[in-house]
Parts: C-alpha cells; sequence; structure tokens
C-alpha cells in the first residue's frame, strides 16, 4: 500500500464515521408509551410532530364546556411550557449518543524550514495522525451514552407524572373552594335576611340593642368568610392556570361546583408496595444511572494505562529533494496518571449510588403506606362529617325557632350558627382532602391506581341541602 492510499484511509475513516443523522423524535415516543400505560393520558412534544396543528383546537374544546379533572391533565401535557421545555433534553441527550458515536476527528502537522546556505531547497514535513485507541472506545462510548439517554427518558417520563399529580391536586382545590363558596354564598344571603328583620324588629321596639348588633356582627362575618374564600379561590385558580399553561381569554373555564363522590370502596394496601418498585420511572432512573456509572467504571478500569494512542503517516522532504516517509506513533506513559484517582472516584459513586437507590426505595415502600393510611383516616373522617353536618344543621333550625319564640338568646343563636359554618367548610375540606391524597397515592406509585374511580359529578347531599333552610 502506497503512501497516498494510507493517507487517504486515515482521513476517509472519520468522515465515513461522521455521516451520522440525529433522530427527529429523539426517543419521545417511550415518554409517550410509558405516560400513556401509566395514566391513559396523552402527552405532545409540541414544534416536534404533524399533530401540532391540532393541540390548540383541542386545548380550546376542553375549556369551552365544564372542565373534569382529566381534561385539565390533558391539558397540562398537551400545554404546559415548562414540560415542552424540557422535552428539549431528549435532543441535547440524542445529540450526546450520536456524538458519542463518532471519531475524533485526524489530526494534520505541516512544517516550512528553509536552509540559510546551500542547498537551498525548502525541507517540508507533512503528517496526519489518528487517535486509534478512540476506535476500541467507541463502543463502550455508545453503551455509556445510550444509558444516560435512557435516564433522561426516564427522568422525563417521572417529571410528566409529577405533574399529573400536582394538576390533579390544584384541580381539586379550586373544586373546594366553588363548593364552599356556593355554601357561603347562601349563607350570606341568610344572613342578610336576617339583619334586615332585625331591624325591623329594633323599629318596631320588640329587639334590643344588642339583639340588633348581634345580628349585623353575624351578617357582616359571613361576608369576611366569603371574601376569604374567594379570595383563596384565585390564587388556586391562578395556579391550576400556571400547571395548565393557559393565559389570555383561556383563563375563564369552569368546573363543577361539586367534589366527586367518596368511592364505594377503599384501594386495597395488598401489591401496592409492590407496584411502586415496578412502576415508579425515578427507581428505574436511578436503576439506569448506577449501570451507566458501572459501565464507566469498566471502561476506565480497561483502559487506565493507555489514554491516548495515535497512530499516523509523516513523509518529510529535505533540502537536497529527498523524501522519507514513515508511520508515526504517539504514545502517552502512564508514569504518574494511571486512572487510580479516576478509578478510586467511579468506585466511590457506585457505592453512593447504590445507597442512594436503596435508600430511595425504603422511602418510596414507605410513602405508599404513609399516604394510603392517610387516605383511609380522609374517607372516616369525611364520613363523620357527613354524619355531623346534618345534626349541626338540625340544630341550627331548632335554636332559629326557640330564639324566635323569645325562649334563647342571640349569643345562642350565634354560635348555632358558628358552629354549623365551622362544620360544614371542615366535611368539604376533608372531602377535598379526600382526592388530593388519592392523586398522592397515584404519585407514590407512579401511575395509575389498580382500580381507577373516573371522577362524576356529585349529587347533592341532603345534608347541603337542608343546611340552606
Amino acid at each position: 500500500m502506497d503512501v497516498k492510499t494510507i493517507a487517504l484511509a486515515l482521513v476517509a475513516l472519520p468522515v465515513l464515521a461522521g455521516c451520522a443523522t440525529i433522530p427527529k423524535d429523539a426517543g419521545f415516543p417511550d415518554i409517550q408509551r410509558s405516560v400513556s400505560d401509566r395514566t391513559h393520558h396523552l402527552v405532545q412534544w409540541r414544534g416536534n410532530t404533524i399533530a401540532d396543528a391540532d393541540v390548540e383546537t383541542a386545548v380550546n374544546s376542553f375549556l369551552i364546556r365544564e372542565l373534569t379533572v382529566d381534561q385539565a391533565v390533558e391539558i397540562a401535557l398537551l400545554n404546559n411550557q415548562h414540560l415542552q421545555a424540557e422535552f428539549e433534553d431528549l435532543g441535547i441527550a440524542q445529540a450526546d449518543l450520536v456524538q458519542a458515536g463518532l471519531l475524533k476527528n485526524p489530526v494534520f502537522a505541516a512544517s516550512w524550514r528553509f536552509p540559510s546556505q546551500p542547498p537551498r531547497g525548502t525541507n517540508a514535513e507533512y503528517s496526519v495522525a489518528q487517535d486509534f485507541l478512540d476506535l476500541l472506545v467507541i463502543p463502550l462510548r455508545k453503551r455509556v451514552a445510550a444509558q444516560k439517554f435512557e435516564n433522561i427518558k426516564l427522568t422525563i417520563g417521572n417529571d410528566v407524572l409529577q405533574h399529573v399529580g400536582e394538576v390533579k391536586i390544584a384541580y381539586y382545590s379550586v373544586q373546594a373552594r366553588e363548593q364552599l363558596l356556593v355554601r357561603l354564598r347562601l349563607i350570606v344571603e341568610l344572613n342578610q335576611t336576617g339583619a334586615e328583620l332585625a331591624r325591623r324588629q329594633f323599629e318596631a321596639g320588640t329587639l334590643n340593642d344588642l339583639g340588633l348588633a348581634n345580628q349585623e356582627a353575624i351578617a357582616g362575618q359571613s361576608k369576611v368568610d366569603l371574601a376569604q374564600v374567594e379570595m383563596q379561590r384565585v390564587a388556586d385558580r391562578e395556579r391550576l392556570n400556571r400547571l395548565m399553561g393557559l393565559s389570555g381569554e383561556q383563563i375563564t373555564w369552569k368546573i363543577a361546583d361539586h367534589l366527586p363522590d367518596i368511592p364505594p370502596q377503599e384501594i386495597s394496601i395488598d401489591h401496592l408496595e409492590a407496584l411502586a418498585m415496578h412502576q415508579r420511572l425515578d427507581l428505574a432512573a436511578a436503576r439506569v444511572e448506577l449501570k451507566t456509572i458501572g459501565e464507566s467504571l469498566a471502561t476506565t478500569s480497561r483502559h487506565r494505562y493507555f489514554s491516548s494512542v495515535e497512530i499516523g503517516l509523516d513523509t518529510e522532504r529535505d533540502t537536497g529533494g529527498q523524501r522519507v516517509t514513515g508511520p508515526t506513533l504517539n504514545l502517552q506513559l502512564p508514569i504518574f496518571d494511571q486512572g487510580q484517582a479516576q478509578i478510586a472516584r467511579l468506585q466511590a459513586q457506585v457505592r453512593q449510588f447504590q445507597r442512594r437507590f436503596n435508600a430511595m426505595a425504603i422511602d418510596a415502600r414507605s410513602e405508599v403506606r404513609e399516604i394510603r393510611d392517610r387516605l383511609v383516616a380522609q374517607r372516616g373522617l369525611v364520613e363523620y362529617y357527613r354524619e355531623l353536618v346534618p345534626q349541626r344543621t338540625r340544630i341550627l333550625a331548632l335554636t332559629l325557632q326557640q330564639y324566635n319564640g323569645m325562649l334563647k338568646g342571640p349569643y345562642d343563636l350565634l354560635l348555632a350558627k358558628q358552629s354549623e359554618v365551622a362544620t360544614e367548610r371542615a366535611y368539604i375540606e376533608a372531602w377535598r382532602d379526600y382526592w388530593i391524597a388519592r392523586s398522592q397515592l397515584e404519585r407514590a406509585v407512579g401511575g395509575q391506581l389498580p382500580s381507577e374511580i373516573k371522577d362524576a359529578p356529585a349529587t347533592e347531599s341532603t345534608t347541603t341541602r337542608s343546611s340552606g333552610q
């Protein structure tokens, strides 16, 4: 083989190896499948597919109707800009994966030297060299990069699932505020009517100053309670707007003003811990990260003594016109740095990530048990309040009857009304906290629960209707 052939081979090898393209989807279909399997929702990477034109139409079609919790989740997965920005990490990781499979560019060198006396010919030297060790390391480097890419996909998938949980929690918070506002507005109307009646009684001389003041104070306090809940509702709606990525005219959506009914049976604790170990993407990402560090350790250990081996071709023409050509070898001598520090560092990282993974698994199991126990406790609390609310309503009605018959004083009526309102508020909050705990349990097991309960508008309970008497 002549000199020109060797030179062309050294130059062409990295050029041919560099003919790699970067896929446009960057592994996003894997995330779509992972999220869909765990939530039955579609996540879309906008700006990356031909389906983007339909996203705005889908979002707007959800917003013109009474928004359900599933629709709120769907809007967030299609529209939230923080998620869309995070999806770009896939493109970065995909580019890193392609880069890991590319050879280093060859190094070309040239020098010209001019003699000070005859012969006057120019001394010219040319060389081209390629890192030969790079050829051996590429498969290992690509395997590590592929594992890092897989880790990125799992991490993004886990972030999407976390976002789903946040949307559900925010939705139920808004819905509870709406339900409480319906009740408080009715109370304000009733107390305003009571205050007007008290003024007429005072003007007729059948009610003293203290009785009038108490009735007006009750009416004023009910307005304060209503204003506070309305302010909290604004904050809750804006939080949900941020999670869904809505702005402008899109924020005028409406939802049902009643929380979903509590399901007839609770989820069994059986297999929930095992489901979390199998389904949680943060644990899967930690497993891949641990494997990646192990691969890096193996690669570093295997090539610890020779970090660079360059093979090339050099040709020189002396001043007399004679040409000398031959191969070159550049080799770093492992005299001082034998990779011992880097190996020790990677070994420590392997142990560190192993313990972190063990800790994550322990924490995940504990989290599932804790939230499931809280879910059961919240269910019991809702049932207690469901029995207590009609009792408070009946006490208020009887107190009002006796007050009108001059058998009870204004303080008794004030206390009965305050107790009834406080009980109803606590009932709605316990009802809300049940659904929040359920959403948190979904997040703790890494996706859908074994027996998913679809949301349905809650029927108006007899206790709610009677409380307006």
